[in-house]
């Protein structure tokens, strides 16, 4: 391989081919490189008129070059068995390798809720860190624009928005699993990342007793309840065992008809726990034997 020449007045970036053994994954890459059947799109595409875009590079130590933008076009040749694949080696610094993995990558035509939101909060830790160094006295009386801000004119969503995807970096893998899923819609997801892992985690149990997914004002109302200090499991089972609109049809019994078979020290909670594993066992010695 022929390495590019990065001498003084040759500044003209040129595509090479390096072996995918020296290539390494950006560490702090947020995008999911996933077997897909957009993957295996890329795969046929590559299969029939090679890598038309090379991948963007940069060297590390050791002789390898971290990958800013072409991990999927990378895993791609890999398995279609390349030994090398096209790229531009780009000499950047790690949080200008940060902000352009981020921009190659946010404006692909299939992204999910994490890597969205990942990639927002990698940008607006970038961007701060470098709105707090030294100003120079050309740009001092120049007010600067927040990270928020900047990322909202790159991306199109409004600065609020931004601010409600990077809350949700703080979802537990789990639930971040359902909003990518869309088990769980956008707006509850956001109030939600609000709560503990301990309170997240309880939640999912709930959801999981009740059979159920949490609605935006369901979720508002666990989230205010953490915020009061007044949230606990049993509270949450409760919530998402409440009749939603558009639910009437189901299948519903009273407290009075319920205590018929339960002792008066039992709360609805309760009752629908012991209620669900007997229907469990049932099940599985009628249905499943």
């Amino acid at each position: 391989m022929t390495e590019p020449n990065r001498q003084s007045g040759e500044n003209e970036e040129r595509i090479i081919e390096i072996e995918i053994e020296r290539l390494r994954p950006f560490k702090e890459h947020p995008f999911q490189v996933k077997d897909d059947k957009e993957m295996f799109l890329l795969q046929e595409s590559i299969e029939k008129y090679g890598i038309l875009n090379p991948l963007i590079v940069r060297p590390v130590p050791d002789g390898y070059y971290e990958i800013i933008s072409g991990h999927r076009r990378k895993h791609a040749a890999e398995k279609l068995g390349y030994r090398k694949v096209p790229v531009i080696i780009r000499v950047l610094s790690e949080d200008d390798s940060i902000l352009s993995m981020v921009d190659s990558n946010l404006h692909r035509e299939r992204i999910s809720y994490s890597e969205k939101a990942f990639a927002y909060k990698l940008k607006n830790d970038v961007l701060k860190r470098k709105s707090g160094r030294k100003k120079s006295q050309v740009d001092h009386k120049t007010p600067r624009k927040r990270a928020i801000e900047i990322i909202s004119e790159d991306c199109g969503d409004s600065p609020k928005q931004v601010q409600r995807y990077i809350s949700l970096t703080k979802l537990i893998p789990e639930m971040l699993q359902k909003l990518d899923d869309e088990i769980i819609s956008f707006c509850p997801a956001v109030e939600i990342a609000a709560l503990s892992e301990k309170e997240q985690k309880e939640l999912l149990v709930a959801m999981e007793y009740a059979q159920a997914i949490p609605s935006l004002s369901q979720a508002q109302r666990i989230r205010q309840m953490s915020k009061e200090k007044q949230l606990s499991l049993e509270k949450m089972e409760e919530i998402m065992c409440e009749v939603k609109k558009g639910e009437i049809t189901r299948v519903a019994f009273t407290n009075e008809q319920l205590h018929k078979y339960f002792p008066n020290s039992y709360t609805p909670a309760m009752m629908k726990r012991e209620i669900l594993a007997l229907l469990k066992l049932w099940k599985k010695e009628s249905w499943e034997s």
